[in-house]
Protein backbone atom coordinates (compact mmCIF):
# COMPACT_ATOMS: atom_id res chain seq x y z
CA UNK A 1 0.00 0.00 0.00
CA UNK A 2 1.08 3.48 -0.48
CA UNK A 3 0.25 6.99 1.00
CA UNK A 4 0.13 9.89 -0.78
CA UNK A 5 -0.23 13.51 1.10
CA UNK A 6 -0.49 16.89 -0.45
CA UNK A 7 -2.38 20.26 0.55
CA UNK A 8 -5.83 20.76 -0.13
CA UNK A 9 -5.38 23.94 -1.90
CA UNK A 10 -3.44 21.42 -4.47
CA UNK A 11 -7.42 21.03 -5.44
CA UNK A 12 -9.37 23.30 -4.55
CA UNK A 13 -9.36 27.02 -3.21
CA UNK A 14 -12.74 25.88 -0.66
CA UNK A 15 -12.42 25.54 2.32
CA UNK A 16 -13.85 21.97 3.48
CA UNK A 17 -15.92 21.64 6.89
CA UNK A 18 -14.57 18.55 8.45
CA UNK A 19 -18.49 17.45 9.63
CA UNK A 20 -19.48 18.02 5.88
CA UNK A 21 -16.51 16.13 4.97
CA UNK A 22 -17.42 12.78 7.10
CA UNK A 23 -20.96 13.49 6.34
CA UNK A 24 -23.56 10.67 8.04
CA UNK A 25 -21.60 7.45 7.24
CA UNK A 26 -17.86 8.67 7.57
CA UNK A 27 -15.60 9.25 10.33
CA UNK A 28 -14.52 11.99 12.66
CA UNK A 29 -12.07 12.69 15.18
CA UNK A 30 -11.64 16.59 16.14
CA UNK A 31 -11.66 19.02 18.81
CA UNK A 32 -11.72 22.92 18.71
CA UNK A 33 -11.11 22.71 14.80
CA UNK A 34 -7.91 20.23 14.70
CA UNK A 35 -8.11 16.83 13.76
CA UNK A 36 -9.57 14.87 10.40
CA UNK A 37 -12.50 13.67 9.02
CA UNK A 38 -11.93 10.55 6.36
CA UNK A 39 -14.45 8.39 4.32
CA UNK A 40 -13.65 4.75 3.11
CA UNK A 41 -11.64 1.85 4.91
CA UNK A 42 -8.09 0.57 3.24
CA UNK A 43 -7.65 -1.98 6.01
CA UNK A 44 -9.38 -2.91 9.29
CA UNK A 45 -6.60 -4.52 11.60
CA UNK A 46 -6.03 -4.87 15.62
CA UNK A 47 -3.90 -3.11 17.06
CA UNK A 48 -0.56 -5.03 16.69
CA UNK A 49 -1.34 -5.41 12.87
CA UNK A 50 -2.65 -2.10 12.45
CA UNK A 51 0.58 -0.95 14.05
CA UNK A 52 2.80 -3.26 11.57
CA UNK A 53 0.68 -2.31 8.79
CA UNK A 54 1.43 1.51 9.08
CA UNK A 55 5.22 0.67 9.40
CA UNK A 56 5.16 -1.24 6.40
CA UNK A 57 3.43 1.63 4.21
CA UNK A 58 5.19 3.54 1.08
CA UNK A 59 4.55 7.30 1.79
CA UNK A 60 5.16 10.57 0.05
CA UNK A 61 6.23 13.14 0.63
CA UNK A 62 8.22 12.44 3.76
CA UNK A 63 8.74 14.92 6.86
CA UNK A 64 5.43 15.98 6.82
CA UNK A 65 3.27 17.61 9.54
CA UNK A 66 2.17 15.55 12.72
CA UNK A 67 -1.03 13.76 12.05
CA UNK A 68 -0.55 14.01 8.05
CA UNK A 69 -0.20 11.43 6.41
CA UNK A 70 -1.73 7.58 6.69
CA UNK A 71 -3.59 7.28 9.86
CA UNK A 72 -4.88 4.11 12.12
CA UNK A 73 -8.37 5.28 13.44
CA UNK A 74 -10.28 3.48 16.51
CA UNK A 75 -11.28 1.85 19.54
CA UNK A 76 -9.87 0.17 22.27
CA UNK A 77 -12.54 -1.51 24.02
CA UNK A 78 -13.23 -1.48 27.41
CA UNK A 79 -12.80 -5.32 28.36
CA UNK A 80 -8.87 -5.73 28.02
CA UNK A 81 -9.29 -9.31 26.96
CA UNK A 82 -10.56 -7.62 23.59
CA UNK A 83 -8.47 -6.69 20.80
CA UNK A 84 -8.57 -2.91 19.69
CA UNK A 85 -10.85 -2.21 16.30
CA UNK A 86 -8.83 -0.18 14.12
CA UNK A 87 -9.44 0.65 10.23
CA UNK A 88 -6.91 2.91 7.41
CA UNK A 89 -8.97 5.27 6.38
CA UNK A 90 -8.90 5.32 2.17
CA UNK A 91 -9.09 9.31 2.05
CA UNK A 92 -8.33 11.30 5.01
CA UNK A 93 -9.10 15.38 5.59
CA UNK A 94 -6.58 16.92 8.21
CA UNK A 95 -6.68 19.74 10.03
CA UNK A 96 -3.23 20.41 11.82
CA UNK A 97 -3.22 22.40 15.33
CA UNK A 98 -0.62 25.10 12.62
CA UNK A 99 -3.88 25.75 11.05
CA UNK A 100 -3.10 23.60 7.56
CA UNK A 101 -5.31 21.71 5.98
CA UNK A 102 -3.54 18.37 4.35
CA UNK A 103 -4.97 15.32 2.37
CA UNK A 104 -3.67 12.04 2.33
CA UNK A 105 -5.02 9.53 -0.32
CA UNK A 106 -4.68 5.19 -0.14
CA UNK A 107 -3.09 4.24 -3.66
CA UNK A 108 -4.18 7.10 -5.86
CA UNK A 109 -7.66 6.77 -4.58
CA UNK A 110 -10.40 9.81 -5.82
CA UNK A 111 -11.26 12.51 -3.46
CA UNK A 112 -14.36 12.41 -3.26
CA UNK A 113 -17.26 15.44 -3.31
CA UNK A 114 -18.58 17.31 -0.46
CA UNK A 115 -21.83 18.98 0.33
CA UNK A 116 -22.09 21.72 2.58
CA UNK A 117 -25.31 21.01 5.15
CA UNK A 118 -26.41 23.08 7.66
CA UNK A 119 -27.77 21.26 10.37
CA UNK A 120 -31.61 19.75 9.57
CA UNK A 121 -34.72 19.93 11.90
CA UNK A 122 -35.34 16.77 13.44
CA UNK A 123 -39.17 15.39 13.41
CA UNK A 124 -38.48 12.18 14.58
CA UNK A 125 -40.38 10.59 17.48
CA UNK A 126 -38.37 8.61 20.17
CA UNK A 127 -38.97 6.65 23.54
CA UNK A 128 -35.95 6.12 25.97
CA UNK A 129 -36.09 3.25 27.98
CA UNK A 130 -33.67 1.37 30.63
CA UNK A 131 -30.75 -1.06 29.84
CA UNK A 132 -29.90 -2.54 33.16
CA UNK A 133 -32.84 -1.85 35.31
CA UNK A 134 -32.29 0.79 38.02
CA UNK A 135 -32.60 -1.46 40.86
CA UNK A 136 -29.71 -3.49 39.92
CA UNK A 137 -27.72 -0.79 38.86
CA UNK A 138 -28.06 0.76 42.98
CA UNK A 139 -27.32 -2.82 43.94
CA UNK A 140 -23.94 -2.61 42.24
CA UNK A 141 -23.68 0.53 43.63
CA UNK A 142 -24.22 -0.46 46.95
CA UNK A 143 -21.34 -4.06 46.15
CA UNK A 144 -18.92 -1.51 45.47
CA UNK A 145 -19.53 0.75 48.10
CA UNK A 146 -19.23 -1.80 50.56
CA UNK A 147 -16.43 -3.55 49.05
CA UNK A 148 -14.38 -0.17 49.04
CA UNK A 149 -15.37 0.71 52.99
CA UNK A 150 -13.98 -3.32 53.49
CA UNK A 151 -10.70 -2.35 52.16
CA UNK A 152 -11.03 -4.79 49.20
CA UNK A 153 -10.79 -1.68 46.89
CA UNK A 154 -10.09 1.73 47.12
CA UNK A 155 -13.17 3.17 44.09
CA UNK A 156 -15.09 1.07 41.65
CA UNK A 157 -16.85 2.77 38.53
CA UNK A 158 -20.74 1.66 37.97
CA UNK A 159 -22.15 2.53 34.72
CA UNK A 160 -25.83 1.92 33.61
CA UNK A 161 -27.03 1.99 30.15
CA UNK A 162 -30.43 3.66 28.41
CA UNK A 163 -31.92 3.19 25.33
CA UNK A 164 -33.66 5.65 22.51
CA UNK A 165 -35.58 4.25 19.62
CA UNK A 166 -36.60 6.74 16.87
CA UNK A 167 -39.18 5.96 14.29
CA UNK A 168 -36.91 7.20 11.79
CA UNK A 169 -33.23 6.80 10.95
CA UNK A 170 -30.44 9.27 13.60
CA UNK A 171 -29.15 11.76 11.02
CA UNK A 172 -25.40 11.21 12.31
CA UNK A 173 -23.88 14.00 10.29
CA UNK A 174 -27.06 16.51 11.85
CA UNK A 175 -26.28 15.17 15.62
CA UNK A 176 -22.32 15.96 15.06
CA UNK A 177 -23.19 19.22 14.47
CA UNK A 178 -25.36 20.00 17.43
CA UNK A 179 -22.50 18.12 19.55
CA UNK A 180 -19.71 20.55 17.72
CA UNK A 181 -22.42 23.40 19.24
CA UNK A 182 -22.95 22.26 22.36
CA UNK A 183 -19.32 20.58 23.18
CA UNK A 184 -16.65 22.36 20.58
CA UNK A 185 -14.00 21.68 23.19
CA UNK A 186 -14.73 18.46 23.90
CA UNK A 187 -13.07 15.31 21.32
CA UNK A 188 -15.56 15.02 18.97
CA UNK A 189 -16.02 11.24 16.99
CA UNK A 190 -17.50 9.03 15.02
CA UNK A 191 -16.31 5.13 14.51
CA UNK A 192 -19.13 2.75 13.26
CA UNK A 193 -22.14 4.52 14.66
CA UNK A 194 -19.75 5.50 17.35
CA UNK A 195 -20.70 8.44 18.15
CA UNK A 196 -19.80 11.20 20.86
CA UNK A 197 -18.20 14.15 22.48
CA UNK A 198 -15.33 13.56 25.43
CA UNK A 199 -14.38 16.22 27.30
CA UNK A 200 -11.54 13.57 28.68
CA UNK A 201 -7.93 13.41 27.13
CA UNK A 202 -6.59 9.89 27.65
CA UNK A 203 -3.09 10.45 26.32
CA UNK A 204 -2.09 12.15 22.97
CA UNK A 205 2.33 12.29 21.58
CA UNK A 206 3.47 15.07 19.32
CA UNK A 207 7.19 14.59 19.04
CA UNK A 208 8.62 14.27 22.29
CA UNK A 209 5.94 15.80 24.48
CA UNK A 210 3.48 13.71 26.46
CA UNK A 211 0.04 14.65 27.76
CA UNK A 212 -3.06 13.76 29.37
CA UNK A 213 -5.99 15.66 31.39
CA UNK A 214 -7.60 13.23 33.24
CA UNK A 215 -11.28 14.05 34.75
CA UNK A 216 -12.64 12.55 37.55
CA UNK A 217 -15.23 13.95 40.40
CA UNK A 218 -18.35 15.60 38.78
CA UNK A 219 -20.99 17.82 39.62
CA UNK A 220 -24.36 19.46 37.20
CA UNK A 221 -24.30 22.99 35.68
CA UNK A 222 -27.58 24.65 35.78
CA UNK A 223 -27.24 27.72 33.71
CA UNK A 224 -27.08 29.86 36.27
CA UNK A 225 -23.32 31.53 36.63
CA UNK A 226 -24.10 32.05 40.23
CA UNK A 227 -25.14 28.43 41.02
CA UNK A 228 -23.08 27.31 39.38
CA UNK A 229 -20.00 28.65 40.79
CA UNK A 230 -21.21 27.35 44.10
CA UNK A 231 -21.56 23.72 43.14
CA UNK A 232 -18.42 24.03 41.55
CA UNK A 233 -16.87 25.24 44.90
CA UNK A 234 -18.83 22.27 46.61
CA UNK A 235 -16.90 19.92 44.20
CA UNK A 236 -13.53 21.46 44.98
CA UNK A 237 -14.20 20.99 48.79
CA UNK A 238 -15.46 17.69 48.30
CA UNK A 239 -13.68 14.88 50.08
CA UNK A 240 -15.53 12.05 48.35
CA UNK A 241 -14.63 13.72 45.31
CA UNK A 242 -11.35 14.70 45.56
CA UNK A 243 -10.48 10.81 46.45
CA UNK A 244 -11.83 9.79 43.30
CA UNK A 245 -9.79 12.23 41.57
CA UNK A 246 -6.41 11.72 43.24
CA UNK A 247 -6.75 7.87 42.92
CA UNK A 248 -6.87 8.55 38.76
CA UNK A 249 -4.44 10.71 39.01
CA UNK A 250 -1.76 8.51 40.36
CA UNK A 251 -2.34 6.00 38.37
CA UNK A 252 -1.97 8.07 35.02
CA UNK A 253 1.09 9.38 36.40
CA UNK A 254 3.06 6.37 37.79
CA UNK A 255 1.94 4.79 34.16
CA UNK A 256 3.65 7.44 32.15
CA UNK A 257 5.98 8.94 34.60
CA UNK A 258 8.84 5.67 33.39
CA UNK A 259 8.75 7.03 29.87
CA UNK A 260 9.52 10.70 30.83
CA UNK A 261 12.76 12.90 31.56
CA UNK A 262 9.95 14.92 33.13
CA UNK A 263 6.63 14.91 34.21
CA UNK A 264 4.59 17.68 35.16
CA UNK A 265 0.78 17.69 36.83
CA UNK A 266 -1.45 20.72 38.39
CA UNK A 267 -0.91 20.59 42.35
CA UNK A 268 -4.69 21.13 42.38
CA UNK A 269 -7.78 20.02 40.18
CA UNK A 270 -9.40 22.71 38.31
CA UNK A 271 -12.63 22.34 37.24
CA UNK A 272 -13.75 21.64 33.89
CA UNK A 273 -17.40 22.60 32.35
CA UNK A 274 -18.90 21.57 29.56
CA UNK A 275 -22.04 21.83 28.40
CA UNK A 276 -24.39 19.80 31.18
CA UNK A 277 -22.08 18.76 33.92
CA UNK A 278 -18.91 20.11 35.42
CA UNK A 279 -15.51 17.89 36.54
CA UNK A 280 -12.44 18.23 38.67
CA UNK A 281 -9.40 17.96 35.97
CA UNK A 282 -5.63 17.93 36.37
CA UNK A 283 -3.57 18.44 33.08
CA UNK A 284 -0.25 16.02 32.83
CA UNK A 285 2.47 17.64 30.51
CA UNK A 286 5.60 15.61 30.10
CA UNK A 287 8.82 15.14 28.09
CA UNK A 288 9.47 11.56 26.76
CA UNK A 289 12.76 10.01 27.13
CA UNK A 290 14.22 7.56 24.29
CA UNK A 291 13.27 5.01 23.63
CA UNK A 292 9.84 6.63 22.66
CA UNK A 293 7.08 5.21 23.74
CA UNK A 294 4.43 4.96 20.79
CA UNK A 295 0.80 6.22 21.98
CA UNK A 296 -0.57 3.01 21.09
CA UNK A 297 1.55 1.31 24.04
CA UNK A 298 0.60 4.33 25.97
CA UNK A 299 -3.28 4.01 25.80
CA UNK A 300 -3.07 0.29 26.14
CA UNK A 301 -1.51 0.52 29.64
CA UNK A 302 -3.77 3.90 30.76
CA UNK A 303 -7.24 2.13 29.34
CA UNK A 304 -9.49 2.05 31.41
CA UNK A 305 -7.81 4.16 33.53
CA UNK A 306 -9.35 4.15 37.52
CA UNK A 307 -11.56 6.95 36.19
CA UNK A 308 -13.93 4.31 33.86
CA UNK A 309 -12.37 1.31 35.84
CA UNK A 310 -11.75 1.70 39.75
CA UNK A 311 -8.64 0.86 41.43
CA UNK A 312 -6.70 -1.53 41.89
CA UNK A 313 -7.93 -2.41 38.03
CA UNK A 314 -8.03 -6.02 37.96
CA UNK A 315 -10.35 -6.27 41.24
CA UNK A 316 -12.26 -3.34 40.14
CA UNK A 317 -13.25 -5.12 36.70
CA UNK A 318 -13.92 -8.30 38.28
CA UNK A 319 -16.34 -6.38 40.68
CA UNK A 320 -18.01 -4.59 37.57
CA UNK A 321 -17.97 -7.47 35.46
CA UNK A 322 -19.80 -9.48 38.28
CA UNK A 323 -22.15 -6.99 39.03
CA UNK A 324 -22.90 -4.21 37.06
CA UNK A 325 -25.06 -6.78 34.53
CA UNK A 326 -23.62 -4.96 31.21
CA UNK A 327 -21.19 -5.44 28.47
CA UNK A 328 -19.97 -1.70 28.12
CA UNK A 329 -18.62 -2.86 24.59
CA UNK A 330 -16.71 0.58 23.39
CA UNK A 331 -17.70 3.15 26.16
CA UNK A 332 -15.32 3.17 28.73
CA UNK A 333 -12.43 2.08 26.81
CA UNK A 334 -10.35 4.71 24.32
CA UNK A 335 -10.71 6.10 21.04
CA UNK A 336 -8.16 7.75 18.91
CA UNK A 337 -5.75 7.64 15.98
CA UNK A 338 -2.01 6.95 15.60
CA UNK A 339 0.76 7.13 12.82
CA UNK A 340 3.73 5.29 12.16
CA UNK A 341 5.80 7.83 14.01
CA UNK A 342 4.18 6.63 17.15
CA UNK A 343 2.48 9.82 17.55
CA UNK A 344 -1.60 10.14 18.13
CA UNK A 345 -4.17 11.52 20.44
CA UNK A 346 -6.74 8.98 22.66
CA UNK A 347 -9.96 10.47 24.05
CA UNK A 348 -11.72 8.17 26.87
CA UNK A 349 -14.89 6.80 24.90
CA UNK A 350 -17.53 8.88 27.31
CA UNK A 351 -20.32 10.66 26.58
CA UNK A 352 -21.39 8.60 23.82
CA UNK A 353 -24.14 6.35 21.95
CA UNK A 354 -23.32 3.22 19.78
CA UNK A 355 -26.16 3.39 17.14
CA UNK A 356 -27.41 0.32 15.09
CA UNK A 357 -27.21 -0.14 11.58
CA UNK A 358 -30.40 1.17 10.44
CA UNK A 359 -29.41 4.30 13.03
CA UNK A 360 -33.05 4.15 14.58
CA UNK A 361 -31.59 2.70 17.62
CA UNK A 362 -28.91 4.26 19.99
CA UNK A 363 -27.40 2.66 23.31
CA UNK A 364 -26.00 5.28 25.61
CA UNK A 365 -23.89 5.14 28.98
CA UNK A 366 -22.98 6.86 31.88
CA UNK A 367 -21.37 5.96 35.52
CA UNK A 368 -19.68 7.68 38.38
CA UNK A 369 -16.67 6.58 40.49
CA UNK A 370 -17.99 4.49 43.74
CA UNK A 371 -15.88 5.41 47.03
CA UNK A 372 -16.81 4.70 50.69
CA UNK A 373 -19.05 7.99 50.80
CA UNK A 374 -21.08 6.97 47.58
CA UNK A 375 -25.06 7.63 48.05
CA UNK A 376 -26.65 5.12 45.62
CA UNK A 377 -29.41 7.98 45.19
CA UNK A 378 -26.85 10.72 44.05
CA UNK A 379 -24.58 8.29 42.21
CA UNK A 380 -27.79 7.46 39.95
CA UNK A 381 -28.47 11.31 39.51
CA UNK A 382 -25.37 11.98 38.19
CA UNK A 383 -25.82 9.25 35.57
CA UNK A 384 -28.63 10.89 34.80
CA UNK A 385 -27.09 14.55 34.66
CA UNK A 386 -24.34 12.81 31.97
CA UNK A 387 -26.65 11.01 29.92
CA UNK A 388 -28.08 14.60 29.18
CA UNK A 389 -25.96 15.44 27.21
CA UNK A 390 -26.51 12.80 24.52
CA UNK A 391 -30.18 12.41 24.76
CA UNK A 392 -30.41 16.15 24.14
CA UNK A 393 -28.51 15.75 20.87
CA UNK A 394 -30.00 13.22 19.70
CA UNK A 395 -33.51 14.04 20.90
CA UNK A 396 -33.52 17.91 19.72
CA UNK A 397 -35.76 18.75 17.33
Amino acid sequence: MKATSFPLSDITDREIDLNDFAGANGFLFVREGVGFAAVGISARLGAHDARELLNSMEQSPTGLPIGVGPIMFGSIPFDTTRDADFILPTVTLCKTREGETWVTVIDDAPFPAVTERAPTAGNAQCTVRDGVAVPIYLKAVETARDAVRNGQLTKAVIARDVFVDSDTPVDIHALLLRLRASFGTSYRYSFDGFVGASPELLVAIHDDEISSNPLAGTTPRTGDPIKDEALAKQLLASTKNQIEHRVVIDMVHDTLLPHCSYLDWEEEPSVIQVANVQHLGTQLIGKLSEPRIHVLDAALALSPTPALGGFPREQALQLIAQHEGMDRDKYGGAIGWFDSRGNGVFAVAIRCAQFNDARTQARLFAGGGIVADSDPAEELAETQAKLQAMLAAIMRP
